[in-house]
């Protein structure tokens, strides 16, 4: 039944009520009476470890994995959840590799470390796409797809939830980064219950349709008789899916640069740790990565259950649109099920997932335009009061301009894989142009600005090529394209700083020692425990 209940709207509004109880709470009481721009946008030095690693998760975790990877669940399996638990690896490089050289160098913005170890061009360049992206992508995708789910189990209407989703992120995001990400930490714990909640509940539901009561461990052993195909994290070149997740690149090829650019070059989820000190930090990516292992229970899982219900002849005109099966109505059709008041735990979740994620990209969207384009641009010697406004109209305009958009995207299939591709164009030359930036003093600001504007090209010509030449040029699956997108761009800017190398009072580069990257005894027992992990999931299902 698509609608809720009395009970499911008081849990619901409990929710509601105490997320905003709480970031209200907060905003007083860590309220100094003369804000700073820094402390707005950072939250410097009052956000915890615990608070840290949930608001990583918080940001990261929105409709798109609710909907779009059970979605992907449905169609391909469990081999989706590579790019939550490869996710966790890529979290502990990051923590050791990367985040000690902003903290060192006093980086609050990715802009400004392209403005400090290349030039003003490369930072401003950049510092636009992001923000057309953050905008125009990120910030339209997780408000379609909330709104589509959201819709899908209530008597509201598209265009109302868009309406809905916004307003709230827009008032938890107007707080600054100490009231996300404090109400990130209650953000977590719901979407975590209520997605365990309702992972429980669909293999107590298949567990019953096989006539085995609602044992969930015999839900999991009909799950993997009745799908073995789904239970398979590595796809060798016959597989239906191989373009999708080709290989043992979800391991060491084009999955890795794509999460190293997400976790390690993106202000959305780097900007969390900006704030700490580097032992905090630390702790809280740390925190983060085992929270990514425990992702895939509750994205994906539900959606294998789906395709095997499906299967068995179920829910044929809730799986179907138009005709055709379409994978990211498993999500929605799976919560319609559940019973009154699980319903609105469900939902409560779903939407926290949806809200944190809006109030994370709005925040950093807010960040780069009022450090990197306003302040360098329009208002030199704009005081921190009158930068903290700006920040708050940033995310009021940003929100609207998204919300008017959204309504666009309403003929996408398989949103995650549609996302992780496209999103896929930029992160390769992102990377590179960091990297380098990190650990090559002779990157010239030339060769950075070149990686810059042919990342998006070369993914295209990558992507496109086959069709042009009917066939000739191979077609790539788009993890591979990013490998080769990536490899092609570090030769591009490695040849142009040989060629044309910088002169040496010209030469910019940030302060790096092996120091940085020492780690205490607690990280790395944590990492490797992480790490045994991982080695027994894809050993099991490999």
């Amino acid at each position: 039944m698509n609608q809720l209940q009395t009970s499911d709207y008081i849990v619901f509004f409990i929710y509601l009520i105490a997320v905003s109880a709480y970031g209200y709470y907060i905003y007083h009481k860590k309220k100094s009476s003369n804000i700073s721009s820094k402390d707005f946008f950072l939250a410097e030095g009052s956000l915890t470890w615990w608070a840290i690693g949930a608001s990583l998760i918080a940001s990261n975790i929105s409709a798109e994995h609710f909907i779009g990877m059970s979605g992907s669940g449905f169609a391909l399996g469990l081999a989706i959840a590579s790019y939550e638990w490869m996710a966790a690896a890529t979290l502990i490089i990051v923590a050791i590799f990367i985040i000690p050289v902003y903290l060192k160098n006093k980086i609050f913005t990715m802009p400004q470390f392209l403005s400090k170890r290349y030039n003003d061009k490369v930072s401003t360049v950049m510092a636009v796409f992001w923000l057309l992206v953050y905008v125009f992508v990120n910030l339209t995708s997780i408000i379609y797809l909330g709104a589509l789910a959201i819709s899908s189990i209530s008597t509201l209407s598209f265009e109302w939830c868009i309406f809905g989703l916004s307003i709230f992120s827009m008032v938890v995001t107007l707080g600054g980064m100490k009231v996300i990400g404090y109400t990130d930490v209650i953000q977590v714990i719901v979407l975590i219950l209520g997605g365990l909640i309702t992972t429980y509940l669909a293999l107590s539901l298949l567990a019953q349709e096989y006539g085995f009561g609602q044992d969930i461990f015999k839900g999991l052993s009909v799950l993997r008789s009745e799908a073995p195909g789904h239970f398979h994290m590595i796809f060798d070149s016959s597989h239906k899916y191989y373009k999708e997740l080709p290989g043992l690149s979800v391991l060491i090829g084009g999955m890795l640069i794509n999460n190293l650019a997400y976790w390690g070059c993106n202000q959305y989820i780097v900007q969390r740790a900006l704030g700490a000190d580097l032992k905090t930090a630390r702790k809280g990516i740390l925190f983060a990565a085992f929270l990514k292992l425990l992702i895939p229970v509750i994205a994906v899982l539900p959606g294998i259950v789906m395709y095997v219900l499906h299967n068995k002849g179920l829910f044929h005109a809730e799986m179907s649109d138009g005709g055709m099966v379409k994978p990211d109505h498993a999500y929605p059709t799976l919560m319609n099920l559940l019973p009154p008041g699980v319903k609105g735990i469900a939902f409560a979740a779903l939407t926290a997932a949806i809200v944190a994620s809006l109030a994370g990209k709005a925040n950093s969207i807010s960040t780069i335009f009022s450090l990197d384009i306003y302040k360098k641009y329009f208002e030199k010697e704009a005081t921190d009061k009158k930068m903290v406004r700006v920040g708050r109209w940033a995310v009021v305009v940003s929100l609207t301009v998204a919300a008017l958009v959204t309504p666009a995207l309403k003929s996408l299939d398989q949103a995650y894989q549609f996302i992780q591709e496209y999103v896929g164009f930029i992160s390769p030359g992102v990377l590179a142009i960091f990297l380098l930036g990190f650990y090559w003093k002779r990157t010239s600001a030339a060769a950075a600005m070149t990686g810059a504007l042919l990342t998006i090209p070369i993914s295209t010509v990558l992507k496109f090529l086959p069709v042009w030449t009917n066939g000739a040029f191979p077609d790539y699956p788009f993890l591979d394209r990013m490998t080769i997108d990536f490899v092609l761009i570090v030769i591009i800017m490695v040849t142009i700083s040989l060629w044309k190398p910088e002169k040496e009072a010209d030469r910019k580069a940030i302060e790096v020692d092996t120091a940085m990257f020492k780690v205490n005894t607690g990280f790395i027992i944590g990492s490797l425990l992480i790490m045994g992990i991982l080695t027994a999931l894809y050993t099991v299902f490999w």
